[in-house]
């Protein structure tokens, strides 16, 4: 390998880094607020639905843009988009920190979910684009260390910042962190990230945009509400948001058979895994993030943990998924599929274990429960990586980010529904104060998320075998006329 050829490669990984850091800040800030809300409340006077809007309107602005930002990284550069993201970021979480009133705090932290949803798709395209092969599955499996760090750690920093700033200054110190590394990131990332390829521009599907972003707001909308309301007319927002979605995909198939400019080319959809990759992640995400979610009630409400305490009960799930994330990117080409469904089963046996340990424990339930929550790191870890590399394996590059905005949208969804229906199971389940009371609250949780994983136990394992059968359709000589790309 010459000089150039090295400088090359290093550069490589350094902008990976550079990446996963915007996209761990991304993550963090959308958990690291809820320990700051007592905090907020006294400084601001926000009453319980503005605090609530604190944390959702952070969350919804998060989930509507990934596929439009896709569409904007693909036509007209990652680079850019991605710069611009960060310094969207930074400069709306100063002025989240500086916010004097909790109705300019909830405007600039819906503006900071919008520049977060910016930066994600162009991540995963960055990725695809400078990675290939058994190194894609790598970069993805650090991109999967992030999201499992970023998800886990919000509370356990959050804390630590409230604790270093005091009363007063800390919960401001949660959004000005961001300030100084934005900077850093956006230098770096004007040296290191690789350059725009030409691909050209095209006409930009404003209608398809509206669409999809009212039914994903319909979705999201009536899930973060429902998480402080627990109002079950919001349901009835899945109707509007079907229809929408029903209208979306009639304008983008006839969009993708004029060859016109859609917002998602649906061919995508004609690749066996790419579906399944979105439909899994819709289905597995609910789990993944209820159940940390229900944990840190259990332990605050029910043990009387403080937040920084709560944060650190919950240390073992990040700890299991950092080591498995990496390790599994490292081996997802070789094993496949497999390691989908094998993942999805042992986060399962995790959970099952955390709902029989937590009816056993005294005083020092979190150590007890520190060994079933490894576990659930460990499948947590090694599903994410492994379901985003072969999600997007087969995706041209040119179209990366268009795809990974649509498998982060399929997230974040999955993300809402899940906090708002494990949440709500949860609650439902709470008979009264006291350890015994949030213990079963928290086994019957267990029980809901369990749905969840077998679902995506079943998704994975059909994937599986249609993998199969392509694979002995191959060896008979009867293998179907690949798909034409989408452009």
């Amino acid at each position: 390998m010459t000089e150039a050829e090295r400088r090359a490669e290093r550069s490589r990984w350094i902008a990976l880094v550079v990446c996963c850091s915007a996209l761990f800040m991304t993550l963090l800030d959308v958990s690291v607020t809820n320990v700051a809300l007592p905090s907020i409340a006294n400084a601001t006077g926000a009453g319980p639905s503005e605090l609530q809007w604190v944390i959702s309107g952070y969350t919804l602005a998060f989930g509507l843009v990934p596929v439009l930002a896709g569409r904007l990284g693909d036509d007209h550069g990652r680079r850019l988009m991605f710069q611009i993201g960060v310094a969207s970021f930074a400069l709306t979480s100063m002025l989240a920190g500086v916010a004097p009133t909790s109705g300019l705090l909830i405007l600039a932290r819906v503006l900071q979910g919008l520049s977060g949803g910016l930066i994600n798709p162009q991540v995963s395209g960055l990725i695809q684009q400078m990675f290939h092969g058994n190194e894609r599955g790598r970069a993805f499996g650090a991109l999967g260390t992030t999201v499992g760090l970023g998800t886990a750690l919000g509370p356990l920093v959050g804390g630590a910042l409230i604790a270093l700033g005091g009363p007063h200054l800390g919960w401001r110190l949660v959004f000005f962190v961001n300030v100084p590394v934005g900077i850093v990131v956006i230098a770096l990332a004007r040296r290191y990230l690789p350059h725009d390829p030409a691909t050209g521009h095209h006409r930009l599907d404003v209608l398809g945009s509206g669409l999809l972003g009212l039914a994903t707001f319909c979705v999201l909308f009536a899930a973060v509400e429902y998480d402080s309301l627990r109002d079950l007319r919001l349901v009835w927002l899945v109707l509007p948001a079907v229809v929408l979605l029903g209208l979306f995909l009639r304008r983008e198939r006839l969009l993708t058979r004029l060859d016109a400019d859609p917002l998602v080319d649906l061919r995508l959809f004609r690749r066996p895994s790419y579906t399944a990759g979105v439909v899994l992640a819709l289905v597995y995400f609910p789990a993944m993030a209820g159940l940390p979610l229900v944990m840190a009630l259990y332990y605050q409400q029910g043990l009387g943990y403080s937040a920084i305490e709560s944060g650190v009960g919950i240390t073992a799930y990040a700890v299991g998924n950092a080591v498995s994330a990496p390790t599994a990117g490292r081996f997802v080409t070789r094993i496949g599929r497999p390691m989908i469904v094998g993942a999805a089963l042992t986060f399962g046996l995790g959970a099952v274990a955390m709902a029989v340990t937590v009816h056993h424990t005294g005083s020092h339930a979190a150590l007890a429960l520190a060994g079933p929550l490894f576990v659930m790191g460990i499948g947590s870890g090694a599903l994410i990586t492994p379901n985003q590399t072969l999600t997007l394996m087969d995706v041209d590059p040119l179209v990366g980010s268009t795809a990974g905005g649509v498998l982060q949208t399929a997230q974040r969804i999955g993300l809402a529904v899940g906090q708002s229906v494990i949440g709500a199971v949860f609650f439902a389940s709470v008979h009264g104060p006291g350890a015994a009371s949030y213990a079963h609250a928290l086994g019957n949780a267990v029980l809901a998320a369990l749905c969840f994983v077998v679902a995506a136990v079943f998704v994975g394992g059909l994937d599986l075998y249609r993998h199969g059968a392509r694979v002995r359709g191959r060896v008979g000589g009867v293998e179907r006329p690949a798909t034409p790309p989408p452009r």
